[in-house]
Formats: structure tokens, C-alpha cells, sequence
């Protein structure tokens, strides 16, 4: 999610150039390989997935192939920003490439689900690792607030560059090479961004002080953990009821609410609460929350459908995700520029979240009948209002934040939240989907053959579910219809509770310099309020649209 387009707002504007490092060139070339890493895995596997539960296994783990590289990342997200500063940026970001590559070799090795999440993980641990990395070293390498601007433009094109042809590449390598590619293709990209970061990237100096909130982050990631397991578990593996499922809530419920105590007796806590002193900051988080887990929910759920439903290839399912990633993509792009122009920040979220509840709701057409023209289409509509939804709250999130000393860890929280929004969003989407499929297939096969069937498919990949009996055939694709219908309304209740959260914002934003503007202090256009007077949700903020 492109953070690189209005990361650099607060740049000192009279700051002084000051040399390029030796060789930044390979500095540069080094930071945008992790990052696009970092960005791409994230959606890759999506349209593999099919092909990986049908090889390993494990229909109900599906989701924890995403989420447990989603968790894992966001546990350790504010980990790395504190290690980079003990010690150093350079060794922090090459440990991190180090740890991504062995947890996508592993990953391409992977026998069963069991290994595969667990290796994911892992991948996810050194992707938090290149986001941080890639924001802290923009300032190490710029050679002044111009230089950060184009370094910036560079990120805020590469970022959906990476998310847009993920899917693609995904499912040209699953159906040509093998899924395991999916991973292994990491290996080459890592091993040169690790020559060009020994390279191009100097030495920083390290802060010897930092000190690292191990116990805020032990208590966020079981926290985390157990509430990702409580919805991936809850109806389908257990009954609600369950000792399993209880214990489970109580302990995300005693970790989650004690948390802030936590956090205000460490010294550098991972969730500083200077950051949300204002109401919007909060809300903002809360929108990234919702978008991650809606965002995530439709590129794991609807490859599934393509594949198994429509009985299209990988590559094809891939290609069909397109127009639903360039809409998401154009919209950020066009946020990021209107907001220059316009005063109201809240009216995009609010528009954003309408046009994604109208969207998502579009795909309840979505059937076994429905032609390739019409299935690329119609997610089109929820990915523009996705992409609203996601720019604005970023942009909100960093104009709360006047003191320039916060935007790292600023930045810090809109990846976290996100992180763990797509982890919740998954796993519950993802037991919504699960329970369905297996509902509908009992109900016309019956009971014995239903839950042979819905066994059998986590170890079927879609050739074999094309080699079944046409009756057989027919009722598991209206499963999987079934199955993607719950997911749909399950977003389409995550899109409701964001435009719900979007009306409770008042930021307003401010261009230094531009006449007229509402809210600008000593400027006409604001009734009831004293020339000169500000509201204390108006915050100077000029985005870099790229």
C-alpha cells in the first residue's frame, strides 16, 4: 500500500543538500528490491494457493498461509525501526534480506501446511524488516528533501507495480514451473539486493540508548495470535462453545486490554500513545484495520473461486485480478493529488467506504455461470473504493502528525494495523468460507458424501476437481460459489463499519500558502471562526502525490 506517496510530507523544505553516498545508485537499486519483496509476497501466493492446499493439504489451514506472514510481520514491525537504530540501518536491512531468503527457500521446500506457515513466518519476520528498512534509509540516502521527493516518486511506483503483477506472476509460475517457484524466485532478487546493499548502502551510525519493548511485543503478537486463532477456529475446527475457543478469547482479551497499561510504563514502547492524541489518528488506524482485512480477504477468496468455480487457469486467474488491482491503484494515485486541492479530508473515506460497500455487494452476481468478461469486471467498482479508502487514511494519518520526530513511527503504525487487519480478515473469512463450502456440499450430497468431499477437496488441486463427475463437479463449484458468497458479505459488513468510523472524522486539511483555504489561519472561508484561529484537528500538511 503505497506509503511512498506521502511519506515524505514534513521534509524540511530549507533543509541543505548535503554529498551522495559513494555508489548510491546500488543503495537505491538494493532499497527498491526489498521493498518490492517485501510488497510482492504479500500477494503472490494467492493465485497458487489452490494449487497448494490441493499438494500439501489442509483446506482448513488455507489461511494461514497469509496470515501467518501477516502476523508475523506485524509483531515485529516496530521491532526492526528499534534494531536499525541500535544497530545500524545497513546491517539491519542486510539481516533482514538474510532472513527473507532463507524463509522463501524454506518456503519453496515445504512438505506439508504445518511447514509452509511455519515458513512463512518466517518470510513474514524479514519482510517487516524491508518495509522498516526501505523508510529509513530514504533520509540516509537522499541527498536532500528534493532528492526524498524522487526517491519517493520511485517508491510510490514501484509499491503497485509489486501488488499488481504479484497475482499474475503467481499464476504464471504455479501453472509453467510449479508452485514452489513462487518462493524460489526470491532467491536470485535477494542475493542481488544483498550485493548492491554491501555495496551502495554507508554506515550509520548507532543510537547505543535505544532500548527494544520486548514485553509490549510478546504481548501484541500472542494477543494478535490468539484472536487470528479464535476466528480461523471458532464454528469450524471447534464449536464456540468449546474449552479451546473460550480460552482463546480470554487470553486475546486479557493480552489486547492490558496492553496500554503495558505500553505506558516502557521506556520506547511499540505502540506510542503520543501518536493518537488526536481522534482522527485513531479512527485512521481503525480504517487501515478494516481495509487490510478487506483487501486481503478478496486476493486469497476469489482466485479460489476463478480456479475451482470457473475452472480457469492460474495465470488466467491472475490476469482476471488486474482490473481490481488497477482500480485500487489509479484511485490512490487520484486521492493523492485531489487532497492538494480540496479542504475536507473526511469526504474521501465516506465516499471511499460507499463505493466499496456498492462494490463488494456487486459480487453476489459472481455464480458458476458467470462469463470471464463479467468476473474481471465487476470487482473493478470494490477496488476503487478500496483504493480511496486506503490512500485517505493514509494521508489522514500522517497529517495528524505535526512533529516530524513521529512519522517513522507513524509509518510504523498504518503497516502494523493494516498487518493486522489482513491477519483477522483472513482467518475469519476464511472460516466463513470453510463452513459454507462444507454446509452446501452435505446438503446436496448428504452428509457422508458432503464431508467426504469437503475433505478431500484440501487435497485436491483444480485438475483433479475437473477430473470429478459432472454431478460431483457441479455441486462443489456451487460450494464454491456458496463459499465465496460468505466471504463477500463478510466484506461487505468489514466495508459498512468503515464508511461507519469514516463520519466520525473532522480533519481538515491545510495547504501553506494557498488563499482561501478553509481552516488557514488568517484566510476568509470558515464562518464562526476568528481570523487567525485554527481547529485543533487542522494540521499544516502538503501530500507528495508522486
Amino acid at each position: 500500500m503505497p506509503e511512498g506517496d506521502v511519506v515524505a510530507i514534513g521534509a524540511p523544505p530549507t533543509a541543505s543538500a548535503r554529498p551522495a553516498p559513494k555508489r548510491r545508485g546500488y543503495g537505491v537499486l538494493a532499497v527498491l528490491l526489498g521493498l518490492t519483496l517485501s510488497m510482492l509476497d504479500q500477494v503472490i501466493v494467492g493465485t497458487a494457493l489452490p494449487t497448494i492446499v490441493g499438494e500439501l493439504g489442509g483446506l482448513k489451514e488455507l489461511s494461514w498461509v497469509v496470515t501467518a506472514y501477516l502476523v508475523a510481520s506485524a509483531a515485529v514491525i516496530p521491532i526492526w525501526g528499534k534494531l536499525s537504530d541500535l544497530y545500524g540501518r545497513r546491517g539491519t536491512f542486510i539481516t533482514a534480506i538474510v532472513v527473507f531468503l532463507v524463509g522463501s527457500l524454506l518456503s519453496g521446500l515445504a512438505q506439508s501446511m504445518t511447514q509452509i506457515i511455519a515458513f512463512r513466518a518466517l518470510q513474514g519476520l524479514g519482510s517487516a524488516g524491508l518495509m522498516v528498512g526501505t523508510f529509513t534509509l530514504i533520509g540516509h540516502l537522499a541527498t536532500g528533501p528534493a532528492d526524498r521527493i524522487r526517491m519517493q516518486t520511485m517508491i510510490g511506483i514501484v509499491m503497485p507495480l509489486a501488488m499488481g503483477t504479484g497475482p499474475m506472476l503467481g499464476g504464471l509460475l504455479t501453472e509453467h514451473v510449479g508452485w514452489r517457484w513462487s518462493f524460489f524466485i526470491n532467491i536470485p532478487l535477494c542475493l542481488v539486493a544483498l550485493a548492491a546493499s554491501a555495496v551502495g548502502i554507508p554506515r550509520s551510525p548507532r543510537r547505543p540508548k535505544v532500548r527494544i519493548d520486548l514485553l509490549g511485543s510478546v504481548q501484541l503478537t500472542g494477543g494478535i495470535v490468539a484472536l487470528t486463532l479464535l476466528l480461523s477456529w471458532a464454528g469450524t475446527r471447534y464449536s464456540w462453545d468449546s474449552a479451546p475457543i473460550i480460552g482463546l478469547g480470554v487470553a486475546a482479551v486479557v493480552l489486547l486490554a492490558s496492553l496500554p497499561l503495558v505500553e505506558r510504563r516502557a521506556v520506547e514502547p511499540i505502540l506510542p500513545s503520543r501518536l493518537f492524541h488526536t481522534r482522527d489518528f485513531t479512527l485512521a488506524q481503525v480504517l487501515g484495520l478494516l481495509v487490510g482485512a478487506g483487501l486481503l480477504g478478496a486476493l486469497v477468496y476469489f482466485p479460489q473461486y476463478l480456479q475451482q468455480a470457473l475452472d480457469v487457469s492460474p495465470t488466467t486467474s491472475g490476469l482476471l485480478l488486474l482490473p481490481f488491482l488497477i482500480g485500487m491503484i489509479i484511485m490512490e494515485l487520484v486521492v493523492a493529488r485531489l487532497v492538494v486541492r480540496t479542504g475536507p479530508l473526511r469526504l474521501y473515506p465516506v465516499v471511499g467506504a460507499i463505493v466499496a460497500v456498492a462494490g463488494v455487494l456487486l459480487l453476489l452476481l459472481l455464480g458458476t455461470g458467470t462469463g470471464l468478461v463479467a468476473a474481471t469486471l465487476l470487482p473493478l467498482l470494490a477496488g476503487l473504493g478500496i483504493g480511496v479508502l486506503m490512500q485517505s487514511s493514509l494521508i489522514i494519518s500522517f497529517a495528524c502528525q505535526t512533529d516530524q520526530r513521529n512519522l517513522g513511527a507513524a509509518s510504523g503504525m498504518i503497516n502494523l494495523f493494516r498487518a493486522v487487519g489482513g491477519s483477522l480478515g483472513v482467518a475469519l473469512l476464511g472460516s466463513l468460507y470453510t463452513s459454507r463450502l462444507e454446509h452446501v456440499l452435505t446438503s446436496r450430497l448428504g452428509a457422508k458424501d458432503g464431508h467426504a468431499l469437503a475433505a478431500a477437496s484440501g487435497q485436491s488441486t483444480p485438475a483433479d476437481i475437473r477430473a470429478l463427475p459432472a454431478q460431483i463437479r457441479e455441486a462443489f463449484q456451487a460450494a464454491v460459489v456458496a463459499g465465496l458468497h460468505s466471504v463477500v458479505i463478510g466484506m461487505a459488513v468489514i466495508a459498512v463499519l468503515a464508511l461507519v468510523t469514516s463520519f466520525f472524522l473532522r480533519r481538515r486539511l491545510i495547504i501553506p500558502g494557498q488563499p482561501g483555504q478553509p481552516g488557514q489561519p488568517g484566510q476568509p472561508g470558515q464562518p464562526g471562526r476568528p481570523r487567525g484561529s485554527r481547529d485543533r484537528n487542522d494540521a499544516p500538511f502538503t501530500p507528495n502525490a508522486g
